[in-house]
């Protein structure tokens, strides 16, 4: 099913500049980030430049809810970053590894989405030179239907309900649910479709 939807296209630091550092900075409720890599990007605050985890703790202070789904381990200087924020480590910033996302997607408030080829990474979202940052394409929009659908992936995806037909289970480093039984093992899983769990709309 298909319908028209009000697009904005966005590339280069016009990414940083409203994904990040106006509409993250803004949220009041949630915010969900699926991203392949991680990395110790950085954004400004207070005047200074600082690793994206600093702004996580700011929200997570404000009440919201931060998820990030991510195919690989952070990288160090994220992980460092992260362990001096006693409060994020106890759950305040929510992390799930999945090898198979490879979507990008900012949803703030589940009102506002991000949709683009920019991981969160320095190159990617962060607060870098024009001359030093990846040629990214990104497409902004309130748009409902366009909304829940990337909820629900993030939310079937977030919830491990995929891992239950996945071949890369077994090699998966932090299976988020249970995989195949041997039964659906012996049987193939071609007609086996996954079904996208409901996306919370927030009022």
């Amino acid at each position: 099913m298909t319908h028209a939807a009000q697009l904005d296209l966005l590339d280069g630091p016009a990414l940083h500049q409203l994904v990040v550092q106006t509409r993250l900075k803004q949220a009041r409720e949630s915010v969900w980030i699926a991203t392949a890599n991680v990395k110790a990007m950085l954004v400004e605050l207070d005047g200074q430049y600082r690793p994206v985890v600093d702004l996580f703790a700011q929200l997570q202070r404000r009440g919201v809810e931060v998820r990030l789904l991510h195919a690989e381990l952070p990288s160090r200087p994220f992980r460092d970053a992260f362990d001096k924020h006693q409060a994020l480590v106890h759950g305040g910033l929510g992390l799930r590894l999945c090898p198979r996302v490879h979507f990008k997607c900012v949803l703030v408030d589940q009102a506002w989405l991000y949709l683009g080829s920019a991981n969160l990474t320095g190159a990617g979202l962060g607060a870098k030179s024009p001359d030093g940052r990846n040629f990214e394409l990104g497409v902004v929009t309130e748009d409902a239907a366009l909304i829940d659908q990337t909820a629900a992936l993030f939310e079937s995806v977030w919830s491990g309900a995929p891992c239950a037909t996945c071949r890369l289970h077994g090699e998966c480093p932090d299976p988020i649910g249970p995989g195949p039984s041997k039964a659906r093992r012996g049987r193939g899983r071609g007609s086996q479709g996954v079904r996208l769990g409901r996306s919370r709309r927030l009022r």
